[in-house]
């Protein structure tokens, strides 16, 4: 798939366009990588949403849920997607009826359940996530391989740095 060209649809203002070039460059910086950020992330949306029939929380759910065969309590699912216990709810509902998921009570406990992918939902989810990769590659590809190991190894540093300040609120 060839990464994506500018088009008139690819010309809409962005945050990164509210920067003004006086303004600092960490600020032209920040809001250029969460541009980046919301170009990729909408389009593998509509990808998801245009091949698949699905959503990136589907996705995202099924992801975690493939990384653990044994499944996860949904306190787990919420904890792990950053998302509320309501969310992962009514995505498991829909990914359950679709015969994608199973909940399956805990012994130890009549309260829980695990919820872990069905042989179906494996299947549908490899290929998504298949398709998914190559949409991230193409979407990438355009950049050397020099840039691309520039651009890991400066956000590793910022991750890095980040990370002690947003631990430092909870």
């Amino acid at each position: 798939m060839p990464p994506i060209a500018p088009g008139p649809a690819h010309n809409v203002p962005d945050l990164e366009s509210r920067a003004a070039p006086e303004d600092h460059q960490d600020l032209r910086l920040w809001l250029r990588m969460l541009t980046c950020c919301n170009l990729i992330e909408s389009e593998l949306r509509s990808r998801l949403r245009t091949e698949y029939e699905t959503t990136l929380p589907r996705f995202d759910l099924m992801a975690q849920l493939l990384r653990v065969p044994g499944g996860m309590k949904m306190s787990e699912l919420s904890r792990h997607m950053m998302v509320t216990n309501g969310n992962i709810t009514g995505i498991t509902d829909q990914l359950e009826k679709e015969g994608l998921v199973e909940r399956v009570k805990v012994a130890s406990d009549r309260r829980s359940s695990l919820i872990r992918l069905t042989t179906k939902g494996k299947r549908i989810f490899r290929k998504m996530a298949q398709s998914h990769e190559e949409w991230v590659r193409a979407m990438l590809g355009g950049l050397s391989e020099k840039s691309r190991n520039n651009l890991f190894e400066a956000l590793g540093e910022l991750k890095l740095l980040a990370q002690p300040q947003l631990s430092g609120r909870n």
